[in-house]
């Protein structure tokens, strides 16, 4: 640990809650900030604030402790946080709040939201021209409700500027995790992260969903499972429709029309989504040159590779290990 970081004043960490919030958007965030203080002591001062304070009733059966937002008057604040929930539609209608949510924005140098907690950061106008993301399940009605906003559906967090938003529930997580790698350095959410048992910060731009998920999400019946864990399995083998076809001794033409119904996407481009989850993940995990992970995973050529992954994850495989390998190495290695 670094001697110096302890002589620092706290940070302050302000989150906002309202009634029927999202227990998860706003313990997991939480979380990560106490957890960060036990790795370096004296980082964050934590606040839980409401409109009026008291305690606020949650999604789950427990109540939220809460401060009113007016204590914070005075204070400087370094970060704010809007937790998200079923509640936020109707706290995004209160004036009042909103006009909290405002002031605190414009007293703090970092504003974050978790889940549907960006549609309060919305209606206050503070992501007017922005990028944001919510819940893949809202993003679309935040699309509708504000024009203004450039809704990337797929993120699981943003950061523009000085304004974060992150996705449904557990994205808080990655959020946070990133936002203190911000304040004393990636080498130390490295250890955060493994600390509380999950994956290292991930800065923004992986997809809400893995292939594999996407897929499971689309075969809701389950008719495809086997085949696309065989795929999965054998990703360098000969996986043409014929191949495929012939696995569930189906005829390629009923295969291909009956898959795309279940799955939601042609065999061709499912395989290829299989194959870049793989990669991602070599990418990720280990220093294999990019050749060896083209052939393990199917691609055969690192230009194969580089224009599938520019497709499924927007970004080139080089810049992929950079922001989300795991590794050795990371850092200076294991921590």
């Amino acid at each position: 640990m670094n001697d110096n970081m302890t002589s620092i004043s706290a940070k302050l960490v302000a989150f906002v809650v309202f009634p029927n919030l999202k227990l998860l958007d706003i313990t997991g965030p939480m979380q990560v900030f106490a957890d960060a203080n036990q790795i370096s002591p004296g980082q964050y001062d934590l606040k839980v604030v409401s409109a009026n304070g008291g305690a606020i009733p949650s999604d789950a059966v427990l109540p939220v402790a809460t401060d009113p937002i007016s204590s914070l008057k005075g204070n400087q604040i370094n970060t704010v946080i809007v937790a998200g929930g079923a509640g936020a539609p109707v706290a995004a209608e209160d004036d009042v709040f909103i006009e909290q949510i405002r002031d605190l924005a414009a007293r703090t140098g970092r504003l974050g939201s978790v889940c549907t907690g960006a549609f309060i950061l919305a209606k206050a106008g503070l992501l007017v021209g922005r990028s944001a993301v919510t819940h893949w399940d809202s993003c679309d009605r935040l699309k509708d409700a504000f024009a203004d906003i450039t809704v990337q559906k797929d993120a699981i967090y943003i950061k523009d500027g000085d304004i974060w938003t992150s996705a449904g529930v557990t994205a808080g997580i990655d959020m946070s995790l990133a936002m203190v790698a911000e304040d004393i350095g990636r080498k130390y959410a490295l250890k955060l992260a493994r600390s509380l048992v999950c994956y290292l910060v991930r800065p923004g731009g992986q997809s809400q969903f893995s292939g594999p998920l996407q897929q499971q999400i689309g075969d809701s019946t389950g008719k495809f499972g086997d085949l696309n864990i065989w795929i999965s399995d054998n990703l360098t083998s000969d996986l043409s429709v014929e191949t495929l076809a012939e696995q569930v001794r189906m005829s390629p033409r009923n295969f291909a029309r009956r898959y795309k119904q279940h799955i939601g996407v042609s065999p061709a481009k499912a395989v290829e989504a299989l194959r870049v989850d793989a990669a991602c993940r070599l990418l990720e995990e280990s220093e294999l040159p990019l050749t060896v992970i083209a052939n393990r995973c199917g691609f055969f050529d690192d230009e194969r590779l580089r224009r599938a992954l520019m497709r499924g994850r927007n970004v080139a495989p080089g810049v992929y290990r950079e922001r989300f390998r795991t590794g050795p190495g990371v850092d200076g290695g294991a921590i």
